[in-house]
């Protein structure tokens, strides 16, 4: 996701074990070359790769706004390990929070409330240009 025509996804870790089963379908990823493919397609992240051997497979996403996000892919086919990094990538790295009541604000819409009810699209308006 960009804010302001900025990517905010700057680096992508991605975790796994050299032997463990639970690191199979990430192996295979990495070994196939389509990490290689997805650091052509987003030159502007980093993509770094480690060994954590004897733990379970992550990818962990740092973003420009100072926060970031973990998600295991344990057992994980190569399609899911897929939807996880667009998912990181689309993101902005920021917490969602839930808005429980309706919002107020100090300064209502110029253009007032739009209702169903209104009607504006049949009437005609007369404008006039003023030159000074």
């Amino acid at each position: 996701m960009s804010t302001r025509g900025v990517k905010q996804l700057a680096n992508l870790v991605i975790s796994y074990c050299e032997h463990g089963g639970s690191s199979r379908h990430i192996r295979e990823f990495i070994s196939s070359g389509r990490v290689v493919d997805i650091a052509r397609r987003e030159p502007q992240v980093e993509i770094l790769v480690t060994t954590r051997n004897g733990k379970h497979p992550f990818i962990e996403a740092e973003y420009r706004t100072g926060f970031d996000k973990v998600v295991c892919v344990k057992n994980e086919p190569i399609g899911r390990i897929y939807k996880v990094i667009d998912m990181l990538n689309d993101s902005s790295g920021r917490k969602l929070t839930k808005i429980n009541a309706p919002i107020r604000t100090d300064t209502p819409s110029v253009q007032g409330i739009w209702t169903p009810m209104l009607d504006i699209a049949s009437k005609e308006y007369k404008i006039e240009l003023v030159e000074d």
